[in-house]
């Protein structure tokens, strides 16, 4: 049953081998005391008939009513085994399916952790290739669709294999021409069954497609509602919503008339195997080949095997899908990062950074962001380096904390090539406040803390003074513990990236990194936290990136970059000093802005 993708899944089944074992045996001992009651309803309908010609046989006479009592003994010891056994296969049936089904949801926990796991251990080009609804797509839907396979395939596909085993030739024992004629209708039913549920998993997906564009395009109209005001363009989204809206009721109505014709087709099949059953029987119980009681027998047999034969058609749908949800997860397994340390080293960082000769260029794209970088940090000094957009900035930050391999040349930090460095190690000692500012949807307090392993009270609201979000974080009714909403939404623009700032500092790193960390405050607030950073930068290694000339003035040397090259190299006065310099260009222009902003 299981194919060349799903074998990846014989591993998680073998970890939960006796939950496997287990249900197994369940399923055998549930399809027996499934089978007993069919033969005990035989001898009981024979039992009847023997009863009701006895009864007559001693009519008028003294036995008859012994022969009364003999019979009513029989029928209820008949009646409540038969109960006996139902209860009993109940109990069966129950421990299958906390073996079976409990197997496939703790299969289907560890891959989620899996994935989840080797997701965050790729890197960043990864994430540049693949979308995020990709992404949980895999995590979700298709671990969805590998833990149906696992469970009520693999459950209903050996229901099936044992009853087949253990009914159909105890059929052909009975009577061979009946047996034949009766189970012929069932592959029938089995291969419509795997049709039209293919045909009812394709309109599902439409549908989900179809809810997931409205979802979408509802989310895009709320969150930009104020623009759809400004721009009066309300009726207009009403129409778009309009044909999103029909195009799923459509397709829902599709699903619908298809669904409708799945069950009374089922009945019908099984209605056929019913009626050729009591038909050809009771030509059979005419000739004297059986008995009546054979032919109630039979029919509980074809019920027995019509859920399981519906089942096969299912189960090879539900293989089929998970065939191909678990090649979409085996593709995103089988994809293995190529940033790895060389000799796994930790220790202490200085903060001694050489950029030696560096070339990068993006893996994804192909553009080439840095060319032939060389510079250097000494320990305890601050280096910061602008320019204009797209000239490499950010990518200097995101090579020194490993997030890419160079190109080309190396980077050593301490006299130790980064790649040689414990990628936990290096990490946990470089603050980095990204150009990107993301804040998870929690409380400040967790969002500034993320970064310590044992939270610190003390050093939390000292990282909030030094980024000078102090005063507006206790000015919240929930101060620290003020929820930040999605992405940070409820905070403004600076604040977010104070608290960013905030979440960098309070680990005291080694190595700071301020990546265009202060575009989103006005003057008076930048020079306020550039002046609580004088002490924060002192004897640690600080690098600044921004596109602001006033965002560099704390800097021991400034590098300014254009189109991935260094173009300029000295402190602030030397490159003013250059007077058709790239430098003086960036102040000068940036000194116009200010004043017409005023």
């Amino acid at each position: 049953m299981p194919t060349r993708s799903l074998a990846a899944v014989n591993v998680h089944i073998f970890r939960y081998k006796w939950h496997f074992l287990g249900g197994v045996l369940f399923v055998i001992l549930s399809t027996l005391l499934t089978i007993f009651p069919a033969q005990l309803v035989r001898y009981s309908f024979d039992l009847v008939n023997e009863g009701i010609d006895l009864y007559h046989l001693f009519a008028g006479t003294q036995a008859q009513a012994g022969v009364y009592q003999l019979f009513g003994r029989n029928v209820l010891f008949y009646g409540m085994l038969i109960i006996g056994l139902a209860l009993l296969r109940g109990i069966f049936l129950f421990f299958m399916r906390q073996t079976l089904i409990v197997m496939s949801r703790l299969i289907e926990n560890d891959q989620k952790n899996q994935i989840f796991q080797h997701y965050q251990s790729l890197p960043l080009s990864f994430y540049r290739r693949h979308s995020t609804g990709d992404l949980m797509s895999r995590i979700s839907e298709d671990v969805g669709r590998v833990r149906m396979y696992l469970g009520p395939g693999i459950m209903y596909f050996l229901q099936l294999v044992v009853l087949f085993i253990l009914v159909v030739p105890l059929m052909l024992m009975v009577n061979v021409r009946l047996t034949l004629l009766t189970i012929l209708p069932l592959p029938i039913l089995s291969v419509t069954i795997f049709y039209i549920n293919n045909l009812i998993e394709k309109k599902s997906d439409d549908i989900q497609r179809a809810l997931a564009s409205m979802t979408t395009f509802t989310q895009e109209a709320f969150s930009g509602i104020r623009v759809l005001k400004s721009f009066v363009r309300q009726q207009d989204s009403l129409e778009q919503f309009t044909v999103a809206t029909n195009e799923y009721k459509d397709k829902s109505l599709s699903l619908n008339f298809v669904n409708s014709l799945f069950f009374p087709l089922i009945m019908f099949l099984v209605g056929i195997s019913t009626v050729v059953t009591v038909w050809i029987g009771g030509q059979e119980v005419i000739n004297g080949t059986i008995t009546t009681g054979t032919i109630a027998e039979f029919i509980i047999y074809v019920n027995l095997l019509t859920w399981p034969v519906t089942a096969l058609g299912w189960t090879s749908s539900l293989v089929q899908r998970a065939e191909a949800s678990q090649a979409r997860i085996n593709e995103f397994l089988d994809e293995k990062t190529d940033i790895v340390s060389r000799r796994d080293v930790s220790q202490e960082i200085q903060g001694d950074i050489v950029f030696d000769h560096v070339s990068f260029t993006y893996p994804d794209t192909g553009i080439k962001a840095l060319r032939d970088v060389s510079f250097r940090i000494k320990p305890g000094h601050t280096l910061a380096i602008i320019g204009n957009t797209g000239s490499g900035k950010s990518t200097v930050a995101a090579l020194l904390c490993r997030l890419y391999d160079v190109t080309s040349g190396d980077i050593q930090v301490d006299g130790v090539d980064v790649r040689d460095y414990s990628l936990t190690s290096l990490r946990e000692q470089i603050g980095y406040v990204p150009q990107d500012v993301f804040l998870f949807s929690d409380n400040i307090r967790n969002n500034i803390n993320f970064g310590l392993n044992e939270p610190n009270e003390e050093r939390m609201a000292q990282a909030a003074r030094d980024a000078d979000v102090y005063e507006n974080i206790i000015r919240f009714p929930e101060g620290f513990d003020t929820k930040v909403g999605e992405r940070g939404i409820t905070l403004s623009g600076g604040q977010k990236q104070r608290v960013s700032i905030a979440r960098a500092l309070v680990k005291e790193p080694k190595i700071l990194i301020l990546d265009d960390s202060l575009s989103a405050v006005d003057t008076k607030t930048e020079n306020a936290i550039l002046d609580s950073l004088q002490r924060v930068m002192k004897n640690r290694t600080s690098l600044i990136i921004s596109h602001r000339v006033s965002s560099v003035k704390l800097a021991d040397q400034i590098l300014v970059l254009d189109d991935g090259q260094i173009v300029q190299h000295g402190t602030h006065a030397a490159l003013m000093a250059e007077a058709d310099g790239l430098y003086r260009a960036l102040y000068e222009r940036q000194l116009q802005t200010e004043a017409v902003n005023e």
